[in-house]
């Protein structure tokens, strides 16, 4: 019923930086926090960053200083800022909603991944 939609991965230096995008589509009635997460070979997934409906944010102690979340409400998008990569960033990013439908039954959906990979 909610779809979420990630772009913006790719293969960048050390050093440098990318911005992901996750835009949510379907039956929307409200979404209160927006995530990403990632997941590198032979790890589990971890929480990047998160952002209440309110702006509230919090970061992984890996990423702080680095990755800026933010997200557009009128959109329904969660951005996801990264700078000053590290190899050890390299992941398959993954995109987080938690909301409500118009059915007013809460939801999680989750995107399908992009690649980022930090290499010279």
């Amino acid at each position: 019923q909610v779809q979420l939609v990630e772009s913006g991965g790719g293969l960048v230096q050390p050093g440098g930086s990318l911005r992901l995008s996750c835009a949510a589509s379907g039956r929307i009635f409200s979404i209160s926090t927006m995530a990403w997460y990632r997941q590198a070979p032979g790890k589990q997934r971890e929480l990047v960053a998160k952002i209440t409906s309110g702006d509230s944010t919090n970061y992984a102690d890996s990423v702080k200083g680095r990755f800026t979340i933010s997200r557009d409400n009128a959109k329904n998008t969660v951005y996801l800022q990264m700078s000053s990569l590290k190899p050890e960033d390299t992941a398959v990013y993954y995109c987080n909603a938690n909301g409500t439908t118009w059915g007013r039954t809460p939801f999680t959906s989750w995107g399908q991944g992009t690649q980022v990979t930090v290499s010279s």
